[in-house]
């Protein structure tokens, strides 16, 4: 199979089009045809030689990619409910740049036809990790919620779960972003020097929780406004959490969660737009734009 891999950790560079072996299903697993694979800050971090503690030792040639979607060839033995033939998506922990990745039966989820394939497969790290983030910081009804980066994939999907629960959002986001934000339900507000005073004139009563995905300054005034510092969970300060009193996102993920904003997005009641997608030989260029750090939603290869 053709995959985006790389042979040694660096730079965007190292991200190559490989002839590799296509894995196979084993017991309690399916095999899917990738049609598209999601982009993220997590995959830059894995290219320049970063593996989360949890993975162990894998060697290289290694893929990035933790979500994907597209059509299930291969089922192994003892899998129930899903057949050859369905349309899916899903995540893993890598491997998603490629043609073919076997995952377990319980990671994936029914893709509605209505759900094109570059959102479907971008879908998973952005509302997997917003309502994760939501939960561990218990909003509620009423309450006010700073999110920072608010124009990305998971502010983008942090804003609208926020909304269905009542609860008010200040986003902050470049002012060309200003209105796409408006649009999703929050206020806006810019970045840079006098944000806190900008966010106290938005919210007279307080800012209860926020959401960072911006790190930096941002975190700064987060911790400015919040006054449980528990009640504040960083997407990217993952070296300052544990000594600011921060926390970080918490949980697992759920072919249950994915099937239901897929569902959502079928039904038009959720939005999750597509920034750009990219064609597997461009996965450089891909690294290169999420590493930006700017852009409305997701960034997507297209296999």
């Amino acid at each position: 199979m053709r995959a985006a891999a790389f042979a040694e950790p660096g730079g965007p560079e190292v991200l190559k089009v490989m002839e590799l072996p296509a894995p196979q299903a084993g017991p309690g697993q399916v095999r899917v045809r990738v049609r598209a694979a999601g982009v993220q800050p997590f995959d830059t971090a894995v290219r320049a030689g970063w593996l989360p503690p949890y993975m162990g030792e894998v060697g290289y040639p290694r893929i990035p990619g933790n979500e994907f979607a597209g059509v299930v060839d291969q089922v192994g033995t003892g899998v129930t409910g899903v057949a050859a033939g369905d349309e899916v998506l899903g995540f893993s922990r890598l491997f998603a740049y490629a043609e073919y990745i076997v995952v377990d039966r319980t990671d994936v989820a029914p893709k509605p036809a209505e759900v094109p394939w570059e959102v479907a497969g971008g879908l998973t790290a952005g509302v997997q990790t917003a309502e994760l983030a939501l939960d561990g910081l218990g909003v509620k009804e009423g309450e006010t919620l700073l999110v920072h980066a608010a124009a990305g994939s998971v502010g983008t999907a942090a804003v609208q779960i926020a909304r269905m629960r009542g609860v008010s959002v200040i986003g902050t986001a470049r002012e060309v972003n200003h209105d796409y934000l408006r649009d999703l339900g929050a206020v806006p507000v810019a970045y840079g020097q006098g944000l806190a005073d900008r966010v106290r004139a938005l919210a007279p009563g307080g800012v209860d929780a926020a959401l960072d995905g911006a790190g930096g300054h941002a975190l700064e005034v987060s911790l400015e406004l919040v006054r449980d510092r528990g009640r504040i969970v960083t997407l990217v300060e993952h070296g300052k959490a544990a000594e600011l009193g921060v926390k970080l996102v918490q949980g697992e993920r759920t072919a249950e969660r994915l099937g239901r904003y897929a569902a959502l997005c079928a039904e038009g009641r959720f939005r999750f737009p597509v920034r750009r997608a990219y064609r597997l030989e461009e996965a450089a260029d891909a690294h290169r734009e999420i590493e930006t750090g700017h852009g409305q939603g997701k960034v997507v290869l297209t296999i």
